[in-house]
């Protein structure tokens, strides 16, 4: 079975990109012409040609294919097979554009070696979660199919060292880390994109989360325009501050390296921000 999809012209990029047809969060955002924009701009900051990529939940491959532009070499994990399939497709029409390097593995990162089922999203179709044994589909996510799917570590796929690591699984942020301790120590100066979303988060707390990153010497902040760096309580503060089931936020990390990639004007908009913001 095939997704439903289209295909749109993306004029930043000039590149032909394929989106899922009935999504309602990125579909319609890379048709008006960018995904993510700050996300985007702190992944890009981190590569060079040459450079190795890591994009964890790739979806569609947005991610994926931005490296790929940037001439780097790129591992894409995308577990849901008709999502793969497209994310496939639109690696490939960027490598026509920029030859290169890029792999698209057909699992989902975990801590060890499973089989799985994941719950498939009805129309956030980035919203796909990875089910625990036994585990009912959650509640918020409505009706919708479960799919059976590969559980893999990503040190079996992958040796640093790599200069950007994104990791948006949709709760298994965790399991994902512990899979990839062997790239972590090959990779000591990194870029990081992360969800942090305790609600879904399986493995460990929201909590252990940070404190782990933190521990393995990233510089952590909101991902955003003009990040700036933030202790674990500001940030599990700020979260605790929104709503329990959508108020996850993307998290920008690098250790290694300067923390501040966009630029002399973001550093001082991200110091105003952190002056004014709890």
């Amino acid at each position: 079975m095939s997704a439903a999809t289209r295909t749109v012209r993306i004029g930043a990029l000039d590149l032909e990109f394929e989106v899922l047809a009935g999504d309602t969060i990125i579909g319609p955002a890379i048709e008006r012409g960018a995904w993510a924009d700050h996300e985007t701009a702190l992944f890009r900051a981190h590569l060079a040609p040459g450079a190795t990529a890591v994009d964890l939940g790739a979806n569609v491959g947005w991610f994926a294919v931005q490296a790929i532009l940037a001439g780097a070499q790129v591992h894409a994990f995308e577990p849901a097979p008709e999502i793969a399939a497209v994310c496939e497709r639109n690696v490939q029409r960027a490598l026509a554009r920029r030859p290169g390097r890029a792999h698209v593995h057909r699992v989902a990162a975990g801590a060890e070696r499973a089989t799985a089922r994941i719950a498939l999203a009805s129309d956030n179709f980035g919203d796909n979660r990875v089910l625990e044994a036994g585990a009912a589909r959650p509640g918020d996510m409505g009706a919708g199919r479960e799919v059976e799917i590969q559980v893999a570590p990503v040190d079996e796929f992958v040796q640093g060292p790599v200069r950007m690591l994104k990791i948006d699984t949709q709760g298994s942020e965790w399991l994902a880390l512990q899979g990839a301790r062997k790239l972590l120590a090959a990779s000591p100066v990194l870029g990081l994109l992360i969800e942090f979303w305790p609600y879904a988060l399986r493995g460990a707390s929201g909590r252990q989360l940070l404190e782990h990153l933190s521990a393995l010497g990233f510089t952590l902040g909101k991902a955003t325009n003009a990040p700036y760096p933030m202790s674990v309580d500001r940030i599990l503060a700020q979260v605790e501050r929104r709503d329990r089931v959508k108020g996850g936020i993307d998290l920008y990390g690098a250790r290694g390296t300067s923390f501040h990639v966009l630029g002399a004007k973001a550093r001082l908009h991200g110091f105003v921000r952190s002056l004014k913001e709890d």
